[in-house]
């Protein structure tokens, strides 16, 4: 993986792709500022790229469909590369085709969100969402080059760069403690895009989750360290099903499971009271939602946690904190404890706008 400033328009960065059968996918809104000079910089044509409207409504079964259906009409051969041109949800979509096409061909990343330079980007996950829960559908495939081009985050919204920083913020709770610190100082900073401060949160992060995944590459379901990322995603993914992923971005509802999962975390007696306000507190100052959006009830959270991939042996297994910066995959905790959470969180319910 290469993080860096200008990565996409720099030829030398491509090296390795030279001479190679190439499709690129990404979407109507990365495309207007960076498909011409990745175009461009590969000697590729228009027709190369296959471009998708943007947002969370397109990983999607159908639009896997298509882009397989695209790749079969080029003739992509094996030894071809799809890249993956955009956010996460770009990324997981090119990942799980890359996965399936010809029993597997090589994908490169180029994210340009925070949340895929920090996240989805790396490790390999890939897949499709579907009605009853996100990402029930998917591979691991592990990308061949990952080029993160940090100048990337200057046309994102900030709402985008808040929904990153949640990952951000994720990382230092599970095994960075003197990040959770630095960011405590410093978050500002790295959401202005300062190149210090920014270059160190997406290092610090990408380290962490590779060692981890090097750990653990497909998440072994007798508590492998892998399962640790999931910090948050459970009561995020839930938000995200139940809002069908068209009002709530995927960080926002990370943000949110970070809050209850620390708030649970105090609950048990395994996470000090204050610290579980430390990691709201950060939360809030990225401008992340601390609330479950209005008319979610805990039933609705109840149902929607059942059937999230984590549940083993028909329990529900949580990754909770024992300590700002250490995590543990637990099935172990107080089912009061955990409705007392779904309680507080749940009223009064908040909208993102």
């Amino acid at each position: 993986m290469r993080i860096g400033a200008g990565l996409l328009a720099d030829p030398a960065a491509y090296a390795p792709l030279r001479g190679r059968p190439l499709r690129v996918l990404t979407d109507a809104q990365v495309a207007a500022h960076y498909l011409e000079p990745v175009l461009r910089n590969l000697e590729l044509p228009a027709d190369a790229a296959l471009v998708l409207p943007p947002g969370e409504a397109q990983k999607t079964w159908d639009n896997a469909g298509r882009v397989l259906d695209w790749l079969l009409a080029a003739r992509l051969p094996r030894d071809g590369a799809l890249l993956a041109l955009g956010g996460g949800v770009i990324g997981d979509l090119a990942g799980f085709c890359a996965a399936v096409y010809q029993r597997g061909i090589d994908l490169v990343q180029l994210p340009t969100t925070l949340l895929a330079q920090v996240d989805s980007s790396v490790g390999g996950k890939t897949g499709v969402n579907h009605a009853r829960g996100k990402n029930l559908i998917g591979a691991f495939h592990q990308p061949c080059l990952v080029l993160a081009d940090t100048e990337t985050l200057r046309t994102l919204p900030p709402r985008e760069l808040a929904a990153g920083a949640a990952e951000v913020i994720k990382c230092a709770l599970l095994g960075d403690a003197p990040l959770f610190a630095r960011l405590e100082r410093r978050l500002e900073r790295v959401l202005a895009l300062e190149a210090e401060a920014l270059g160190e949160a997406i290092e610090r992060s990408v380290t962490l989750k590779a060692r981890i995944v090097a750990a653990d590459e497909r998440e072994s379901l007798d508590g492998g360290a892998r399962a640790l990322l999931n910090l948050g995603h459970t009561f995020g993914h839930a938000v995200e099903t139940y809002t069908r992923y068209a009002t709530w971005l995927h960080g926002e509802a990370v943000g949110l499971g970070l809050c209850m999962a620390a708030d649970l975390s105090a609950r048990l007696g395994w996470l000090a009271a204050d610290d579980a306000r430390r990691v709201r507190a950060l939360v809030e100052r990225a401008g992340l939602p601390t609330r479950a959006p209005a008319g979610m009830t805990p039933e609705d959270f109840r149902r929607l946690m059942a059937g999230d991939k984590k549940v083993a042996g028909g329990r529900l297994r949580l990754v909770l904190l024992r300590a700002l910066g250490e995590a543990c995959v637990t099935a172990d905790f107080d089912p009061a404890a955990l409705d007392a959470t779904l309680e507080h969180f749940c009223a009064p319910g908040c909208r993102v706008s």
